[in-house]
């Protein structure tokens, strides 16, 4: 007896071992990883149907991104914080949304101001204090200050200052703003590479930028392959090195001005706009090709997403006499509050941690950058930092984990709306698209629409059946969740922090609205009022 009682042990004992020794190492601890590579591809004005991997009737061929989606990890409910591309690229790098700063709606132009202070940490300040090294190679569109002569003109003779090098990037290589927006002149690490010559008049159409200061080496058809050739030059200039590294490598297309290179035009059998994205999903298998062959691909994390959802300057009418459509099967596109405004493809591969071929219905916000930066590189972020980032580490360990700890997500449109996302419930504050896909903001108010839209999104992704006059009660939660989240300065655990400069406009709308609905019991005055 005592024999088979000390085996049924031994048994245990064999069982215990073989459980922690399989599922154990699935659990992510900081400091368990060995500190990769990092590459984040930023897209410009791409769509969620434009990639096959996420649209299977897209008429555009992405087979090199779909090749990434089945080495990595999709994830289906990825959202941009802003429907437009400064305050997301503000929230990707800062980890907060960008209306807690002094942009509260539009983006910056291409002589604008720096908008990032210098003191705040971003990705790559905390990626530089962990020992990596950090480049920034593509479209900036956060604002820069140009030396001024005495006519307050730019002097492109002088170096720019409080730029990409002064945020935490070791290596600066770009454009000031979107490729429409003059002047059209690289800068690299605070200097002009070239004093402009010429100035480019405004083109229409497709090719549409506006008129502008126009440098000798900035030729508009190759910015893009310009910033592939010099990533895929950073790649193997840096592979194996003491210091991983981190390369942002923000592109300015599919965005105007849409320009596909010769060997391009054509490709699609759709128009240019489709051979433009089919451009670029070449160039990043160069890229990862580029990874694989300088030995570093098992330890190197590639992320690629859109900063916002698709423009109409893609021509929808023309894409959908062919069976396209950018947006997929969601409401609007690019600038607007409804999902086709910030519902965008997100892709990452990471082969020594991410299974292949994985996908996640985790809601998440390109704002979790940071924290999962942070996570990664075992850093610890301050309460004044990354106020409404989520570490997406779990995720990426493990797509369904319930350690990603996103409760909610808020979402900004180009003229300033709000919505508030939790679970399958989405709680739009304003009327129609708060953008530019009807009804916009004028037609909306004079159609006499409602203020508020809610919208389960698990019954009705489209956006097509508003229930809020039926759920005060999930109304009501949604916006005090909101108001909670102005109040507190962020949406992440911490000691409460503040939002910059004096919050007007639609924060009095936000307060206005709670008279709508008899159940809603909202404190006067609200903070943001005072």
């Amino acid at each position: 007896m005592k024999k088979i009682q000390a085996l049924n042990f031994s048994n245990v004992l064999v069982i215990v071992i073989l459980f922690f020794s399989i599922f154990g190492c699935s659990s992510h601890k900081k400091g368990d990883i060995q500190k990769p590579n990092i590459i984040f591809i930023l897209a410009d004005d791409l769509g969620y149907g434009d990639l096959s991997c996420f649209n299977e009737k897209s008429k555009i061929t992405t087979p090199y991104l779909d090749q990434m989606a089945a080495e990595g990890m999709q994830f289906t409910d990825a959202h941009t914080s802003s429907a437009v591309c400064t305050p997301t690229r503000y929230g990707l790098m800062t980890g907060r949304y960008n209306w807690r700063s002094p942009i509260k709606s539009g983006v910056l132009g291409g002589e604008s101001k720096a908008l990032i202070p210098a003191e705040r940490e971003t990705v790559a300040s905390l990626l530089k204090n962990a020992g990596y090294y950090t480049a920034y190679i593509g479209k900036w569109h956060l604002g820069w200050n140009w030396a001024r002569d005495e006519n307050d003109e730019i002097d492109f003779s002088q170096a720019v200052t409080h730029n990409p090098n002064d945020l935490g990037f070791d290596y600066a290589y770009g454009h000031c703003g979107s490729l429409d927006m003059a002047p059209y002149v690289y800068v690299e690490n605070g200097m002009p590479t070239e004093i402009p010559d010429s100035i480019a008049e405004a083109t229409e159409s497709y090719g549409f930028y506006r008129a502008g200061y126009v440098a000798s080496d900035f030729i508009m058809m190759d910015v893009t392959p310009n910033f592939f050739r010099r990533a895929m030059g950073f790649v193997k200039d840096h592979a194996n090195k003491e210091k991983p590294f981190f390369l942002y490598l923000p592109l300015p297309s599919p965005h105007t001005p849409i320009l596909p290179t010769d060997e391009w035009q054509g490709k699609s059998g759709l128009n240019p706009y489709g051979d433009f994205v089919m451009m670029i999903d070449d160039y990043v298998g160069q890229l990862i090709n580029t990874v694989k062959d300088a030995g570093i691909e098992d330890n190197t994390l590639v992320y690629f997403t859109s900063d916002n959802g698709c423009s109409p300057m893609a021509k929808f009418d023309v894409l959908a006499e062919k069976g396209h459509d950018p947006s997929y099967v969601f409401r609007g596109h690019k600038a607007d509050i409804f999902e086709g405004g910030h519902h965008v493809p997100y892709i990452v591969k990471w082969p020594s941690q991410i299974t292949p071929g994985t996908k996640s219905n985790k809601t998440i916000c390109t704002t979790d950058f940071l924290a999962t930066c942070a996570d990664i590189a075992g850093v610890s972020l301050k309460d004044n930092e990354g106020e409404d980032s989520y570490s997406m580490l779990p995720l990426l360990m493990n797509p369904q984990s319930g350690d990603f700890k996103r409760e909610y997500t808020i979402h900004h449109s180009i003229n300033g709306s709000f919505s508030i996302r939790k679970g399958e419930w989405k709680l739009i504050l304003c009327p129609g698209s708060g953008g530019w896909s009807s009804p916009r903001p004028k037609e909306a108010v004079k159609l006499g629409l409602p203020e508020l839209q809610l919208y389960n999104l698990d019954l009705d992704i489209a956006e097509q059946n508003n229930l809020y006059a039926e759920n005060p009660e999930k109304v009501k939660e949604l916006y005090d969740l909101l108001m909670k989240s102005i109040e507190n300065g962020r949406s992440t655990e911490g000691a409460k922090q503040t939002n910059d400069l004096p919050l007007r406009g639609k924060w009095t709308q936000l307060e206005q609205l709670k008279s709508q609905i008899k159940i809603w019991t909202v404190s006067d005055p609200l903070p943001f009022q005072q």
